[in-house]
């Protein structure tokens, strides 16, 4: 694809090399087909051509900072300043666009969903796991940082029936945003292409539909694969970099004045580079020596230890001068002031660009370099946390069982995102034990292990092994329960047995002294 944005003609030979994303903008081009072809309308049409328009109008400026990202930028503006040979062997030896890129995005990884206890999950994890989530969001942070946005389009599969999320690149898609609703109002992504790399298919995304086109040679065919009456948004999320009101879809990380400071770091490395072949061989003058003396191997002269000059035809001594050598130092510093500039546009440290300011730094002393890197990660987070859960709002919608879309309530569900800084083991375990003595739930909380750094399933681990051990602590605790029991059980039947055994034996009769008792036996016996 190249943008041009001309007409395709119908002949391969005349046709090679345009883009096919042209053919939309002239009436006829599209084809309608399937059970709502009746829909496709002017309105549908117009949409179309107004997205590819935008496509077209951006696309020269993606690709060029996908050229910087990629290292593969040409060199220009030497014309003197070195051998023109030497320019156009020259790579560029600077990695700064991609490291503006990597720097923040290593700051921005999702780990997964959190869910409260009181909630119950409709479906976020298990559609979070299946599609590949983390994955996907790490790739469309990444393009996003690099272009300036990235999108995640969600939608049911026509053949299985799940839902699929997809992340789709900024120099592949384009996107209408709506201001007095505060969202996307049409998109378009290219979901294919052939060897000369013209698109030959793509999806129209619009509020509960979904067009699916495939170009044919001489135009398109249009069938709306997904449709939906009741979902009045567009199945469609930005996932963007420093959104602005003016800039909803945000702006490029590899902004204009980095990609002209990348020019300027990369004319100093090649111009440096010459300068050295000069520096590593000394400029030697003879004067009076004839030129004869010359032939042969110059290098291997000026590499010998030993070397002779004969005298001249009146007998004199040709004179020797050394000039002075071309210093290192200039380009080295004017490179180091680059580097800082680079490390300013960027927010990024300056020894992260190659540039030795002080002795290797601790850990705090790193987080404490990146803080402004730091804090722009934790607002895209909150950013991006809230596109994520539009997205998953909408999935858990496609996936059924909801009569709108206003009926899915993901309340008590968050994104969990990875620590934004790094801290030592030592400075985690303290922190633990500081929390622990004044707030133990929180430090036995899942707040509290995120906070030393667990994953995700790491503390799904924990928790299913504390689970596990509280299980086998209630098993051995009934079991000593009934073995208490069991032998408690001849003891008792011991004492039952003897008690029953004095219940039936005789109360013999009290004896007692005195005349009272004497007489009474003494009555029994006369009876007797």
């Amino acid at each position: 694809m190249n943008g041009s944005g001309t007409l395709v003609t119908g002949n391969p030979a005349v046709d090679e090399g345009r883009d096919y994303l042209a053919a939309p903008l002239a009436a006829g081009y599209v084809t309608p087909v399937g059970d709502m072809a009746g829909e496709w309308g002017d309105a549908q049409l117009g949409q179309l051509r107004t997205l590819a328009r935008v496509w077209n109008e951006h696309f020269q400026r993606n690709r060029l900072r996908g050229v910087y990202y990629d290292g593969r930028e040409i060199l220009h503006d030497v014309a003197g300043s070195i051998p023109e040979s030497v320019a156009n062997r020259a790579q560029c030896p600077v990695d700064w666009p991609r490291k503006a890129v990597s720097s923040l995005a290593d700051k921005s990884v999702l780990s997964g969903f959190d869910v409260r206890p009181d909630v119950t999950d409709p479906g976020v994890v298990d559609i979070a796991d299946r599609v590949g989530l983390v994955s996907l969001m790490g790739q469309a942070i990444t393009s996003a940082y690099k272009h300036c946005c990235s999108f995640l389009t969600v939608y049911p599969d026509r053949e299985t029936g799940q839902v699929q999320v997809i992340a789709r690149a900024a120099d592949w898609s384009a996107a209408v945003w709506d201001r007095r609703r505060n969202r996307i109002k049409c998109a378009l992504t290219v979901t294919d292409d052939d060897r000369l790399g013209r698109a030959t298919a793509m999806t129209l995304w619009l509020p509960g539909r979904a067009w699916e086109f495939v170009a044919d040679g001489s135009g398109w065919t249009a069938e709306c694969t997904w449709h939906d009456d009741a979902c009045p948004v567009v199945p469609v999320v930005p996932i963007a970099y420093d959104r602005q009101l003016d800039r909803p879809f945000g702006r490029s990380r590899i902004s204009r004045t980095l990609m002209a400071l990348t020019d300027m770091g990369y004319r100093t490395m090649v111009e440096m580079d010459t300068s050295a072949a000069f520096y590593a061989a000394p400029r030697i003058w003879f004067l009076g020596l004839d030129p004869e003396a010359f032939q042969g191997n110059k290098w291997g002269r000026l590499l010998t230890s030993l070397n002779s000059v004969s005298r001249d035809e009146d007998g004199l001594v040709p004179t020797i001068q050394q000039l002075s050598q071309a210093s290192m130092t200039p380009y080295s510093d004017m490179l180091e002031t680059i580097a800082m500039m680079v490390s300013s546009a960027t927010d990024i440290p300056a020894e992260a660009l190659g540039i030795r300011l002080s002795n290797p730094t601790s850990v705090e002393a790193i987080n404490a370099a990146e803080q402004r890197l730091s804090r722009i990660a934790e607002r895209q987070n909150r950013e991006f946390s809230g596109q994520l859960m539009r997205l998953m709002r909408v999935a858990v919608y496609m996936q059924g069982g909801y009569a709108s879309l206003s009926d899915v309530d993901l309340s008590g569900i968050t994104p969990v995102w990875e620590p934004v800084n790094v801290s030592s083991d030592a400075a985690k375990a303290d922190w633990l034990t500081k929390v622990g003595s004044v707030d133990a739930a929180l430090a036995t909380s899942d707040v509290g292990r995120r906070h030393l750094g667990l994953s995700e399933d790491e503390i799904k681990s924990v928790k299913a092994y504390e689970t596990q051990q509280r299980a086998q602590a209630n098993l051995d605790a009934l079991r000593q329960s009934i073995a208490q029991g069991d032998a408690q059980q001849p003891q008792a039947a011991a004492e039952s047995d003897a008690s029953q055994q004095t219940d039936t034996q005789p109360t013999p009769a009290p004896e007692s002294t005195g005349d009272g008792g004497g007489r009474r036996r003494g009555e029994a016996q006369d009876r007797f």
